[in-house]
């Protein structure tokens, strides 16, 4: 019996991770999560006005939450 050479391993290139900038906003969502209004960060006072002024009706209970979405260079 004659033993096979082991294979040599090639060399795996390891991925350049790409710099991604976020930015950061304000969303008020429903209670199904669907997102109905985004403002700017330094808006928090307006998106809560917003999400009181849904959840005031019968549509339910509506709240703010921070989103971050990267920023698109153009």
């Amino acid at each position: 019996k004659v033993a096979k050479k082991a294979a040599k391993k090639r060399a795996t290139r390891k991925k350049v991770v790409k710099d991604v900038r976020l930015k950061a906003y304000w969303g008020v969502f429903n209670s199904g999560l669907k997102r109905l209004a985004v403002f700017e960060y330094a808006d928090k006072r307006a998106a809560e006005k917003k999400a009181k002024e849904l959840s005031s009706g019968s549509k339910g209970n509506h709240f703010i939450q921070l989103v971050k979405e990267p920023i698109t260079e153009a």
